[in-house]
C-alpha cells in the first residue's frame, strides 16, 4: 500500500533528532489509543535513538496499569525546559492534556485524529482519516524508511490504541489503512490474542456482575436511544472506579432498534457526570459539543454538570434520530 507522505511527517522526525530530551503527553483519563499511542511513540524513540531520555507523563490507568501499559514517569520539574521537545497525542482541546508542564518546552508537537478543538502546537499533525492516533504514527513511522527499528514492544502499544478505538476493527472509521497498518504490527512477531487482547479484554466474576446489574437498569428512550447511569454510590456497591464506567457501553451495539447509546458515570472529584456516547451510523459529536465534548462522528463524549441535564441530552440524541 503506498501511504501518501505529509510534509509534517519530515518536520516531526527531525525534531526528535534534534533534541535530547523528549516529554510526551496524552490526554486525562487514558483509553487504550491515549496509552497505545504515548508509549509506542516512547518504546520507538527509545529503541531507534538510546541515547535520549524519554519520560511518558500522565496518571497511571486504574486497571491497566500494569496489566498492559507500564507505570508513567514521576514528573521531574528540572526536566521539561526549552531544551525538550514536548509532544502530546490523541489530545484535541489543551484543557484534557494531563500535565501542564507540557508548555515549558522548546518545541511542542501536537499529533491527533479527533477533529481539532483547540489548534495548538509549533507542529499540529491533525488526520482525521485515521481510526486511531496510533494508526496516524504507525502510517508517519513507516515512511521514515526501514532503517529505523520497529520492536515487538512498541508494536503491542501501537496495536492496542488502534483496536482500541476500533473496537476491535467494528467502527465506521477503520480503512484499509488501518488494516495495512496492522498488518506491519502483526510481522513483528507479536501474538495478537495473547500480548494484546487477553491483557485488554480479559473478564473477572466482578466484571460479570456489573454487566448483570447494567442489563437489568438500562433505559431506552422513544426513539431508540439506551442508556445507563452509575452514581457514585453505584460505583462503590459495584467496586468499580468512574473512569470504567464507560467500559460496558456497547452492550447495545448489536441491538435491533437501538441506534445511540451511552453510558453515564458520576465523578464526584470533578463534578461532573461522565459521557460516553456510540451510535451505528447517525453522527452524534456535534450533540456532544453542545455538552463540553467533542470526538468521532460514531463514537464521542461529553459531560453534565447536574444529572439533571441528562432528559436534556437524551431529547437531543433522540432528535437525530
Amino acid at each position: 500500500m503506498k501511504i501518501i507522505k505529509d510534509k509534517r511527517y519530515r518536520l516531526i522526525l527531525n525534531a526528535i533528532k534534534k533534541y535530547e530530551k523528549i516529554a510526551i503527553y496524552r490526554h486525562v483519563i487514558p483509553d487504550y489509543d491515549a496509552l497505545g499511542t504515548q508509549l509506542g511513540l516512547a518504546t520507538w524513540i527509545k529503541d531507534n535513538f538510546p541515547n535520549k531520555v524519554v519520560k511518558v507523563y500522565g496518571e497511571n490507568h486504574s486497571v491497566f496499569t500494569p496489566r498492559l501499559y507500564p507505570k508513567m514517569d514521576i514528573f521531574d520539574a528540572s526536566f521539561v525546559d526549552k531544551k525538550t521537545l514536548c509532544i502530546v497525542v490523541d489530545t484535541g482541546n489543551k484543557a484534557r492534556i494531563d500535565h501542564p508542564s507540557y508548555q515549558l518546552g522548546g518545541l511542542l508537537i501536537k499529533i491527533d485524529h479527533h477533529p481539532d478543538v483547540d489548534v495548538y502546537g509549533d507542529i499540529s499533525l491533525v488526520d482525521t482519516s485515521t481510526c486511531a492516533a496510533s494508526e496516524l504514527l504507525m502510517l508517519m513511522i513507516l515512511t521514515w524508511g526501514k532503517s529505523f527499528t520497529l520492536s515487538k514492544q512498541a508494536a503491542v502499544y501501537f496495536y492496542s490504541g488502534i483496536a482500541g478505538d476500533s473496537g476491535r476493527f467494528l467502527y465506521a472509521s477503520i480503512s484499509s489503512k488501518t488494516f495495512f497498518v496492522a498488518q506491519q504490527l502483526i510481522e513483528t512477531g507479536l501474538e495478537v490474542n495473547e500480548d494484546v487482547y487477553l491483557k485488554m479484554y480479559e473478564k473477572t466474576v466482578d466484571d460479570l456482575k456489573i454487566t448483570a446489574y447494567l442489563l437489568n437498569n438500562f433505559k431506552v428512550s422513544e426513539k431508540g436511544v439506551a442508556y445507563y447511569t452509575l452514581t457514585h454510590q453505584q460505583q462503590v456497591d459495584l467496586n468499580i472506579a468512574s473512569e470504567r464506567g464507560k467500559d460496558n457501553v456497547n452492550l447495545f451495539s448489536n441491538i435491533k432498534d437501538i441506534n445511540i447509546w451511552c453510558s453515564i458515570s458520576e465523578d464526584i472529584e470533578d463534578k461532573v457526570w461522565r459521557v460516553s456516547i456510540r451510535s451505528k451510523k447517525i453522527h452524534i459529536h456535534e450533540v456532544a459539543r453542545k455538552y463540553e465534548g467533542g470526538g468521532h462522528p460514531q463514537a464521542s463524549g461529553c459531560k453534565l454538570t447536574s444529572i439533571t441535564e441528562l432528559p436534556n441530552l437524551i431529547e437531543d440524541l433522540d432528535a437525530l434520530l
